[in-house]
């Protein structure tokens, strides 16, 4: 679990993550706090890939505890926004959603700080990846804020924090690679 002053970052375990999919009312009576964040809609789908990737490797799921975390406002039972992050080779995938009613308040922000800081601890990662619509104005911003700079613009924007040890040129082949075999959080079996 990570902290801020306002808030509570609690990773979800596998099980949780298939309560998230399965029976969401258990997993908020589990956890104490009513889900207030984004609806899941297209999400599902990254869930139930991050659901499998953590039952294939239960053992090492916490290596570097990266999948999903809900931000639980502290000393309320609200869990205002889901995280999510991938691992993959030396790097990072983070990607989050917040309530509407929770917006302009910053937390996202400390929530995307607090845990890009903590993993970028890890030895194991160099960078961390994000990718963001062309419109998606406040997520640029909140990125850019915890030290994201673009450097790739299509049909989306990819941000990147780099850490002393990452290399430009071998993140985008990394991300190529990565993209290569997994289509939105599902292993494709290649």
């Amino acid at each position: 679990t990570l902290e801020t002053k306002r808030l509570e970052l609690k990773p979800l375990l596998p099980g949780q993550l298939r309560l998230w999919i399965e029976d969401s009312l258990l997993l908020e009576k589990q956890l104490r706090c009513s889900y207030q964040a984004e609806p899941l809609g297209a999400l599902f789908e990254i869930v139930k890939g991050q659901l499998k990737m953590a039952e294939k490797n239960p053992d090492d799921y916490y290596g570097i505890p990266f999948g999903s975390l809900f931000a639980k406002l502290i000393g309320l039972s609200l869990a205002l926004s889901f995280l999510r992050m991938f691992q993959y080779e030396t790097g990072g995938e983070i990607g989050y959603g917040l309530g509407k009613e929770f917006e302009h308040n910053g937390y996202m922000t400390e929530a995307v700080q607090v845990l890009c800081e903590w993993a970028m601890e890890q030895k194991s990662v160099t960078h961390i990846i994000a990718e963001t619509d062309l419109d998606g104005f406040a997520s640029q911003c909140i990125l850019q804020r915890c030290g994201f700079a673009e450097y790739k613009r299509e049909k989306t924007i990819w941000l990147l924090l780099a850490g002393e040890n990452a290399h430009a040129t071998h993140l985008i082949q990394t991300k190529q690679t990565y993209a290569a075999k997994y289509v939105i959080g599902k292993e494709t079996g290649t």
